[in-house]
């Protein structure tokens, strides 16, 4: 009896000690003061602690993926760069040792980061699609895919849309503003059938497709095409849905929306209206531009709510309205104009948009994305220039990568590094996770990957350094994260 009664005090003692180790963790660094994507060895005491209390069992959404989208105006760029620097930015975005993205976009025809105007049926009125051709994309779009796809040992998804359908299928017949006419809708419908083969020819397989970006219009600033929640949700339950299935395309996926998340509670409502209306959505994709800082976390939900076994997906976010700051990383952490809101938005939505720092910006909705439902979050252009294009309208933005063509140089910004964080660490198929704060100057959010490991992003925009205890199924690892700072924790 003396020798199970020892037996099981030993157990106990074994256990304690298990209970009381510290986790084994990685922990990688982006910061103000300079650190990129830096790992971290040791860390300095903080006087001011938070904890961070992680739940595996608590489980929410499937991770579908992070990156950046191919536009003409980013593989033109590309295309101008030495071999060297060239690759130097598909490995940067796509290689296992970089951000190795995951989920991508491109566009149908052409959108404001082209050089021109262009669509893929240039013939009027050729309802069968017979002199569909995507040879605009020849020299510099599918180039740029398909080296990016040679490079990425995972693979990635591409969610393709269209800024515009094709102008004679409009009531204006113009590439900017209109509405497609009804007699039209199968046509369309076409276009969007020949693009996926003409592009399976080339060696790129489409994994979902957007209706049309922005249907509520940019302003009538470039390619756009104007719908209503009802309009977008009848043209795919009766005509892109159907014809899709029948071409052999069911398999791609089809998104609704595709613009900003103050007005997903309507077009969820229409489009997850009952089964007929939902059968050929696999999810919403939204953009995050009415606002430089709020995430529209009541709208994430509401659609989540809605629709809970669809995607929800963001699909383009940039600072736009910005001309980049080359090899200034410091301009990227400071509060600055980033976005037109911060100009034109009216007097009741001025409160959305603050100046806000780009970094700040990323990493915040990301997070917040994260914490709401989103599956998914991709980057707008991979590459731009120094003055924030090309783009045919001078609708300059910035991009996580800034290239000089001329001088053959390339700056990787700290947007880059934010998005590496969320990218390279928290993979397809990993399941968000509860993830508890107690603080709200800092944010934070968690996923385990399919590998099991599990990624823990924090993000502390404040000028105060932070001990911060990461407490996990009775482990307790305590780390210290500086100001202004974006870390993400791999718990092995």
């Amino acid at each position: 009896m003396r020798n199970y009664h020892y037996i099981a005090i030993l157990l106990l003692s074994i256990i304690s000690c298990q209970s009381e180790k510290e986790m084994e963790i990685e922990v990688y660094e982006t910061s103000a003061a300079g650190n990129k994507l830096t790992r971290l060895e040791s860390f300095e005491k903080a006087e001011n602690t938070i904890q961070i209390s992680i739940n595996p069992e608590e489980k929410f959404q499937t991770i579908t993926g992070f990156g950046g989208s191919f536009t003409e105006a980013s593989a033109y760029l590309l295309n101008r760069l030495s071999k060297e620097n060239r690759k130097k930015v598909l490995e940067a975005y796509f290689g296992e040792e970089g951000a190795n993205y995951s989920l991508t976009r491109t566009h149908i025809a052409s959108c404001d980061f082209s050089l021109s105007n262009y669509t893929y049926a240039k013939v009027e009125n050729d309802l069968l699609m017979e002199h569909f051709t995507i040879d605009d994309d020849k020299d510099d779009l599918i180039p740029m895919i398909l080296e990016a796809k040679a490079i990425s040992k995972d693979g990635f998804k591409i969610i393709s849309s269209p800024w515009s359908c094709p102008p004679w299928m409009k009531d204006n017949k113009h590439y900017v503003g209109g509405k497609l006419l009804p007699e039209f809708n199968d046509a369309f419908a076409l276009y969007f059938s020949k693009y996926l083969e003409a592009y399976k020819k080339e060696g790129i397989d489409i994994w979902g497709v957007t209706v049309i970006n922005e249907p509520h219009g940019n302003g009538n600033n470039w390619e756009s095409t104007h719908f209503s929640p009802e309009e977008m949700t009848l043209f795919v339950q009766n005509h892109l849905g159907p014809k899709l299935e029948k071409d052999g395309w069911g398999e791609v996926k089809i998104f609704g929306y595709d613009q900003n998340r103050a007005g997903l509670p309507e077009w969820v409502d229409a489009m997850y209206k009952n089964e007929a209306t939902s059968k050929y959505f696999d999810g919403t994709a939204i953009h995050w531009y009415e606002s430089t800082y709020d995430f529209f976390p009541d709208a994430l939900q509401y659609a989540h709510q809605k629709a809970p076994n669809k995607y929800l997906i963001e699909t383009e976010g940039c600072i736009d309205a910005e001309v980049p700051h080359w090899q200034d990383d410091a301009w990227y952490w400071k509060k600055e104009a980033t976005d037109w809101g911060w100009d034109w938005a009216s007097e009741k939505d001025k409160h959305l948009h603050p100046k806000y720092a780009p970094v700040n910006r990323y990493a915040t909705d990301m997070i917040g994305c994260l914490n709401n439902w989103v599956d998914g979050w991709i980057d707008w252009n991979m590459v731009l220039d120094r003055q924030g294009g090309p783009n045919w309208f001078k609708n300059w933005c910035t991009a996580p990568v800034i290239v000089d063509p001329e001088k053959d140089e390339v700056y990787f910004t700290p947007l880059y590094y934010v998005m590496a964080h969320f990218s390279k660490f928290m993979r397809p198929g990993a399941v968000k996770i509860g993830c508890e704060i107690n603080n709200k100057e800092v944010m934070t959010t968690a996923v385990k990957n399919p590998d099991g490991t599990i990624a823990v992003a924090i993000f502390n925009p404040s000028d105060k350094k932070y001990a911060v205890e990461i407490k996990l199924n009775e482990k307790l690892t305590t780390i210290t994260i500086p100001a202004k700072a974006l870390q993400t924790v791999v718990i092995k």
